[in-house]
């Protein structure tokens, strides 16, 4: 099978924000590291059409969210420049079926790659620390996917936010900080960082092992997305999402 193909596939309707079926319906045999390939062929492609790479994201950062698709690690996607939103206004435009979720982000002011690397070794590459909210949208109908298909959909990215404020990674204790969600005004989820295996920091190290399978590794000025804090809330035109970070402010989404 050609995996360009289905990376051509999987972008056309990321850019159409146009639902497809699984791609694990259509071929058969596609393996994680398949996937992997596929969303950085899709990847390439944007940026040979003028985007740029900033940084990286995980997924599946909960423990009850990898049993629950069979799984015992977290999933990693790319983040691009055009991903990133400046204010506080969320455009449904390009996207099919949104849900935002609030983050720990990390932005890197030293290389981080191998399979060594420790939270020690995270913690002395780190410029600074944001709350930070993501969009999540796969491209799968229904929201429906397996391991395979959400890696190759770049781990259902679509746009974040980070805060106006960084933090210098030593302020707080990152799996203790608290984060409150409300939408339209009442609170619909809450949790602390330590849902993000149990760290966030642990985050960061799991995807510099798992980034040095293909080579890769965390760039200075890369920005990195730690995970979902609590679970991802629906959005729909009309919402006002908010998402408040013990002593680190809040982000608020106006959804359009």
């Amino acid at each position: 099978m050609d995996l360009n193909e289905i990376a051509q596939e999987l972008t056309h309707h990321q850019q159409a924000a146009e639902e497809l079926e699984k791609i694990t319906l259509r071929y058969d045999g596609l393996a994680v590291e398949d996937a992997y390939e596929i969303q950085r062929l899709g990847i390439d492609s944007l940026i040979q059409q003028g985007d740029v790479m900033t940084g990286w994201k995980m997924g599946l950062t909960s423990k009850a969210k990898q049993q629950s698709v069979g799984v015992d690690e977290a999933i990693y996607g790319r983040l691009l420049r055009s991903m990133e939103m400046t204010g506080e206004e969320l455009s449904l435009d390009g996207l099919i079926h949104p849900r935002v979720e609030p983050e720990i982000a990390f932005v890197f002011k030293h290389r981080l790659e191998g399979t060594d690397v420790t939270a020690r070794d995270v913690w002395l590459a780190t410029e600074c620390v944001m709350p930070a909210v993501e969009v999540i949208d796969s491209r799968y109908k229904n929201f429906s996917f397996t391991l395979v298909d959400v890696v190759a959909d770049n781990a259902s990215s679509a746009k974040f936010v980070v805060a106006n404020q960084a933090y210098s990674p030593y302020q707080y204790r990152l799996d203790e900080v608290g984060v409150v969600m409300r939408k339209n005004g009442e609170v619909v989820q809450t949790a602390s960082g330590a849902a993000v295996l149990g760290h966030p920091v642990k985050s960061v190290v799991e995807l510099a092992h798992m980034l040095s399978r293909t080579g890769d590794a965390i760039e200075p000025g890369m920005i990195v997305l730690t995970g979902g804090i609590t679970e991802a809330v629906h959005v729909y035109e009309g919402d006002t999402v908010t998402a408040a970070f013990d002593n680190m402010g809040e982000i608020t989404l106006n959804v359009r």
